[in-house]
């Protein structure tokens, strides 16, 4: 406020400083200077007026500072009937209490005692509009506005304190307290507002729902000539065959045939039955579409496989020594986890091509199974010779089963004669040499199959000098008895039953790699059937075996690998 718009004239300093005496404050110029030196503030005042600060802002004597953490500073409201006073800035806001729901209703408290209704009106009315006043004789009212926003705006009023007119008397000053009252009337109308709310919540979810409802089929309706002639005709066309094909369903679960009806029933069904060459027809075709995709995905599979691969040589080609040393630390050690991933995922690629393949064979299998057992020799055996061969093995592998026969039943006399009293181990006894009796008759039975069978028959007898090693000692001793050889065979280089294991998964292993792989490779594909495999015993294991797994050396230089391959067919021929 400008001091050069005031137009009261200052000729009579007292009578300005005993206006601002009334008010409470430190009587001063308009310049901000004090009028009586020796002014003493608590001499004068109004009765119940704190003394207020001249420097305050809102007063217009000092522009009110501007700072970011002081509150919002609040101003002189002017009335026609009445002034209100801001309170002091630095106090606390005024306690209120939990505002109700739909709350419109104020309490006002600290009236002055000569305060009217039409001057509760004057000042509230500021806020908005007004429904109802009900004053009370100890200087309170109740206030309700019309809206529930304008109750914020009464309770900025709160604090304030309030002088009628220009009177100094204690009956017409009072401070203000504006709090939030609870109606009865406001909790009734904000309970008949959520209902209805909730009324259109539930009629809009509904719409939401009739919407996305899919719609109701249509009514099926009963039979008629007209209707089943339409019908009939609804039946031969392949689009419309699904929905006729409904109501002719729907009219035979009803009951509607009879005797006079029964023959155009009969035709629409045999219209019917006329839709499944095309529907054969048809799936056919799909199965065709899907032949063909898992086709390009095979190819596709394979062809990423051996990206995969070359991948995988490079990083092998960088772990040699010539190109290793010039790496640094951090680069090997990238070098070495690259390699890891690279590895673990070609295996994964090669692991899901080799099973589309198990499954390809698993259906030719079937397929063959079918046809007669000599086309299938035929067209598998390859060049004659090579039948003529695997013939002439199969005689041989026959007689050698007759000579086992004979020794085992040779054997069950001899143990039957010589420990009568001992029950337990004959029981066990005999039954090893049952179980080893029914083998052999598997492996006679399996004797057609020439090229399988020999591998068959291989794998088994290891596992019988395996699962059986008395009986085959046993026999042993029977043929050294038989055939009066002083020495001893060798020792098997199978030695437990973990070791035939190991060797039948990598036989599998490498006959599906016709060109060999590194002692890496079959190890990364065993220690996922178990972690505990080591390169050691792996490479240990077919070194033992040099009928069965042969190691070559493939490249030149740097990119010189070492693999191994599976030898079996060609080393029973020297064995």
């Amino acid at each position: 406020m400008d001091s050069n718009s005031l137009a009261m004239p200052m000729s009579d300093p007292n009578a300005w400083a005993t206006a601002m005496n009334n008010l409470g404050m430190a009587p001063m110029s308009m310049t901000g200077q004090p009028i009586m030196s020796d002014f003493d503030p608590s001499l004068g005042m109004m009765t119940g007026i704190a003394p207020m600060n001249p420097m305050m802002p809102g007063l217009g004597i000092v522009p009110p500072p501007v700072s970011q953490d002081m509150p919002i500073m609040k101003e002189i409201i002017h009335c026609k009937s009445c002034t209100l006073f801001p309170p002091n800035p630095n106090l606390p806001p005024p306690a209120t209490r939990e505002r109700p729901p739909g709350c419109k209703t104020v309490f006002v408290g600290g009236l002055p005692e000569n305060a009217t209704e039409q001057l509760i009106v004057e000042v509230f009315e500021q806020c908005g509009s007004i429904i109802a006043i009900r004053k009370s004789k100890k200087n309170f009212c109740h206030i309700r506005f019309a809206e529930e926003h304008t109750v914020d705006k009464a309770l900025f009023l709160s604090g304030y304190r309030i002088r009628l007119g220009s009177s100094t008397d204690k009956k017409d000053t009072g401070r203000l307290h504006v709090d939030f009252a609870q109606a009865r009337d406001d909790l009734y109308e904000w309970e008949c507002r959520q209902r209805m709310l909730a009324r259109e919540e539930r009629h809009r979810r509904r719409i939401e729902e009739d919407r996305l409802r899919p719609p109701s089929p249509p009514p099926i309706v009963h039979f008629s000539e007209h209707e089943c002639s339409q019908l009939g005709e609804k039946l031969k066309d392949d689009s419309k065959f699904a929905e006729a094909v409904r109501v002719l369903l729907t009219w035979v679960e009803r009951g509607e045939v009879n005797r006079r009806n029964a023959n155009n029933i009969y035709s629409m069904i045999q219209s019917s039955s006329s839709h499944i060459r095309r529907l054969m027809n048809e799936k056919a075709a799909h199965e065709k579409e899907m032949e063909e995709a898992k086709e390009k995905f095979k190819n596709a599979l394979a062809g990423i496989l051996v990206q995969f691969e070359q991948i995988v040589s490079v990083f092998h080609a960088a772990s040699k020594q010539k190109a290793w040393d010039h790496f640094s630390k951090a680069q090997r050690k990238n070098l070495d986890m690259w390699r890891k991933q690279a590895e673990e995922i070609r295996n994964i690629h090669n692991e899901e091509l080799m099973g589309i393949r198990r499954e390809e064979e698993m259906e030719m299998s079937d397929d063959d199974m079918e046809d007669a057992p000599e086309s299938k020799d035929s067209d598998d055996s390859g060049p004659l010779a090579q039948v003529e061969a695997l013939k002439e093995e199969n005689d041989s592998l026959r007689c050698q089963l007759d000579a086992y026969r004979n020794e085992v039943e040779l054997l069950k006399q001899e143990q039957g004669k010589a420990q009568p009293q001992r029950s337990e181990e004959d029981a066990t006894r005999q039954q090893q040499l049952s179980f080893l009796q029914q083998a052999l008759q598997g492996m006679q039975k399996v004797r057609t199959h020439s090229q399988h069978g020999i591998q068959h028959k291989i794998t088994f007898l290891c596992s019988v000098f395996i699962w059986f090693p008395e009986a085959a000692a046993a026999v042993v001793s029977c043929s050294q008895e038989k055939e009066s050889l002083p020495e001893k065979g060798p020792p098997s280089p199978v030695k437990s039953e973990r070791e035939a294991l190991l060797v039948g998964i990598i036989s599998t292993f490498l006959h599906v790699h016709p060109f060999g792989a590194s002692i890496e490779y079959i190890c990364s594909y065993l220690q996922r059937l178990d972690t505990k495999i080591s390169t050691t015993e792996v490479e240990t294991l077919l070194g033992r075996l040099p009928c069965t797994f042969k190691q070559e050396l493939t490249g030149v230089g740097a990119s010189l690998e070492k693999r191994w391959k599976f030898c079996g067919f060609e080393g029973i021929k020297t064995a």
